[in-house]
């Protein structure tokens, strides 16, 4: 195909990249993208979305046994894996080709194949038909990231797996380990111990959910342990012992190995971003331990190409990816008034049961950065939409500057926190002071009372607990 021009090239259709693609062309560019596999990227398709397909199957099988605690008869309660995962599979698909009309409806030219970038402002794609080449003054690269392995606790699809093979097991796990408890890890442990699997769960770290508030950590460990989950924390397996039947995993704590037997292990150690094989180097592109290196504006020091998303660095997000999108494009197009990207203003959400949310700073964070802070708190057991849910186990968090009343972070463990935990995103986008979130009327009954109540507790005033 003879040479292509356009405005804009973005280098991968994942949430940041084929965002980026749409804001673009709204703005009146012309624009393609260039994807290797699958259009939305690993978080529609192996990621966020069929992750969160498969826990609302665990949620309601859970609920079916709590059925007699709501006056409920549910008699003969099993689950068919297959089908659970069919069901999850579906839900990507559909997602997927979602994107595929997006991109038409925009206008979007598509060239599925893997990039590299020969030159400043040429990207050359081999397809199944040959290569292309493509030019643009400007290119965004949103190639994501992809499981990290560990020497020794590869995956090998049977009895060690990652993500991917955990999305689409090729069996149910009957005893399983979990290397690793950051959002990944807990997800897959909470969906499969809630199915029936006996669950170990291996934490390097002092804490499981080592990014979150310790308190919340702390909370959402004694929930998982409610669940008959085992937490070892300050742990690391240095070996893995394969069989056709067994892996033994030699986990050290403390100075001290064990050997203990499972017959599956989900590795969820962390990800390495996708920066191979694309030129970066010879651009003169820098890169730090496998994320691409930018600036607020995601921009990356060689004129015209930019980074998005998870090759860019933490916090590795979906939503992070997507509104980074926007900002480049904007950039690009001109307008005023574009707004940097701010990591701490991000939300993280874990979907585990119990549901773990998260915006700002820990209470730890902010006393390390210098705040004077007050702290308000809230449990689930005073709300009484949670408990008229059947759910009053939880608690919500709330760090506020002790000398201006600025709201510095908020941490969340419960039912439906994911959810909430927008309410004090936006606050902290309009500069919300206690004052204003004191003076707003939240309605009733509703678990977002509970918000109101832990702001209202970091000034004395809390009126139910």
């Amino acid at each position: 195909m003879a040479d292509q021009n356009f405005d804009v090239i973005v280098i991968g259709a994942g949430p940041g990249g084929y965002v980026a693609a749409i804001r673009a062309s709204q703005l009146g560019l012309k624009v393609a993208i260039v994807e290797r596999e699958h259009m939305g990227g690993i978080c529609l398709n192996w990621g966020c979305i069929p992750t969160k397909a498969l826990l609302r199957s665990s949620e309601v099988f859970h609920l079916m046994h709590r059925a007699k605690e709501f006056g409920l008869k549910a008699d003969g309660i099993d689950y068919d894996i297959d089908a659970v995962v069919k069901r999850s599979r579906g839900v990507a698909k559909q997602l997927s080709s979602g994107v595929s009309h997006l991109m038409k409806k925009n206008k979007i030219t598509v060239v599925m194949g893997a990039a590299t970038i020969p030159a400043k402002g040429k990207v050359s794609v081999k397809t199944d038909k040959g290569e292309e080449t493509l030019t643009a003054k400007n290119i965004i690269l949103a190639t994501g990231a992809r499981a990290r392995e560990l020497p020794g606790l590869e995956a090998d699809g049977e009895r060690v797996w990652t993500y991917k093979h955990a999305l689409q097991p090729p069996h149910m796990p009957k005893k399983l380990l979990v290397i690793g408890s950051g959002a990944i890890g807990i997800e897959f442990a909470s969906f499969y111990n809630t199915l029936g699997a006996e669950t170990t769960v291996v934490e390097v770290m002092d804490r499981i959910l080592p990014v979150e508030d310790a308190e919340i950590s702390a909370f959402a460990k004694k929930q998982f342990e409610k669940q008959k989950m085992k937490i070892i924390q300050k742990g690391m397996v240095k070996q893995l012992d394969r069989a056709k039947d067994k892996v033994t995993a030699h986990i050290e704590v403390d100075g001290k190995v064990e050997k203990m037997d499972f017959d599956t292990v989900i590795s969820a150690v962390g990800i390495v971003g996708n920066v191979e094989g694309l030129g970066l180097e010879a651009l003169g592109v820098k890169i730090d331990r496998t994320h691409v290196v930018v600036d607020e504006f995601c921009r990356t020091g060689v004129d015209g190409l930019y980074a998005i998303g998870d090759i860019a660095g933490a916090p590795w997000l979906a939503h992070k990816a997507s509104h980074e999108g926007v900002v480049v494009a904007e950039l690009i197009a001109g307008k005023n008034n574009v707004h940097p990207v701010k990591p701490e203003a991000i939300a993280g959400c874990t979907y585990c049961q119990p549901q773990v949310a998260s915006v700002g700073y820990s209470e730890a964070k902010a006393k390390e950065l210098g705040y004077e802070v007050k702290v308000g708190k809230f449990p689930f057991i005073g709300n009484g939409k949670a408990i008229a849910l059947g759910e009053p186990e939880g608690m919500i968090k709330t760090v506020f500057d002790a000398k201006t009343g600025e709201l510095l972070g908020a941490h969340m463990v419960g039912a439906e926190v994911t959810e909430l935990i927008q309410g004090y995103v936006v606050g902290r986008t309009l500069e919300t002071t206690e004052a204003e979130l004191m003076e707003t009327v939240f309605p009733h009954p509703t678990l977002s009372e509970m918000m109101h109540e832990s702001v209202l507790d970091a000034y004395g005033r809390a009126l139910h607990f």
